[in-house]
């Protein structure tokens, strides 16, 4: 009995000292790899393909990734700085004018060095490079009517106004950054005819012409179908730039600085009309946005 004891007992220790090296074994494989990065993003189609992206990238730089996507615009970025996420993708001038809450500027170097600036003071979070990706106010005119008329720009625009019928989204005509702030640059636009559309009607509005200008945002993915659709450009710069950009917890930025080059290489890839494509993948081909930014990430890499 009591040999059978001593047996068991040295067994037993045998078996606790190889599950405590294995398990030491896990934790020094943990501690010597790389955390685990939680990736944000807004509840729309372009946020989550960037925020995949990110996602992506980070992944192959070896990193774990927790997605902690679809956060509504209005608290993502309390999430951000109450250490809930690690980084998202923001727009410049979402920074500039909802966040600080500062003037209106136009110039995107301007606007970028404001934000870069204020976040780092006020929030210890970094703005990464911003992409040529333009997210920002627009207003978009059937292509019939750009050739017959030559328009192409707000300029021209505002002089065949009187011949164009606008499709309003009702707020427009009344909010300061909206008609109010071109009529201040460009002069008057006196349509032909307004009338007030659902926003998601509008392209439907143009294609069975209905109306022939409409507001839009310059990254829409119907805009890549320019056979029908022409977005002007606001050649006097009147709407602040919304360029995508990362932005990243300054503890996490400090831990593992070379996250900076891998969202970078990212931010590099994407311009407007890239964006535009990819959002069109998704909004308009309905392709899964995971799939989307997969095949884009595979083809920067």
């Amino acid at each position: 009995m009591e040999r059978k004891t001593k047996s068991f007992t040295a067994v037993a220790i045998v078996l606790l000292l190889m599950l405590t090296l294995a398990a030491c074994g896990s934790q020094n494989k943990e501690e010597g790899g790389k955390p685990t990065l939680r990736v944000g993003s807004k509840d729309f189609t372009e946020n989550l393909l960037v925020g995949e992206l990110y996602a992506l990238a980070l992944e192959d730089a070896g990193y774990q990734v927790e997605r902690v996507f679809n956060i509504a615009g209005s608290v993502i970025h309390t999430s951000l700085v109450n250490n809930e996420v690690d980084l998202y993708p923001e727009y410049t001038g979402t920074g500039l004018l909802t966040i600080l809450k500062k003037l209106l500027m136009t110039d995107p170097e301007e606007v970028y060095n404001t934000v870069k600036e204020a976040y780092e003071e006020q929030f210890q979070v970094t703005w990464l490079d911003y992409s040529k990706a333009n997210d920002g106010a627009g207003l978009v005119v059937r292509t019939a009517v750009s050739k017959e008329l030559g328009i192409t720009t707000i300029s021209d625009l505002q002089k065949h106004a009187s011949e164009l019928r606008f499709a309003s989204q009702g707020e427009v005509d009344q909010r300061e950054d909206g008609i109010p702030a071109l009529e201040k640059v460009y002069g008057p636009l006196k349509w032909k005819s307004s009338k007030v559309y659902d926003n998601s009607l509008k392209y439907e509005v143009l294609s069975n012409k209905e109306a022939d200008v409409a507001p839009a945002y310059t990254t829409e993915g119907m805009l890549v179908n320019t056979d029908e659709f022409t977005l002007l450009e606001d050649d006097k710069q009147v709407w602040p730039p919304y360029n995508l950009a990362p932005v990243v917890r300054d503890e996490i930025l400090n831990a593992n600085p070379d996250i900076a080059e891998v969202i970078n290489e990212v931010s590099a890839a994407l311009d407007t009309q890239t964006i535009t494509a990819l959002n069109a993948k998704v909004d308009v081909d309905k392709e899964e946005y995971e799939d989307v930014a997969k095949e884009f990430h595979d083809s920067i890499k």
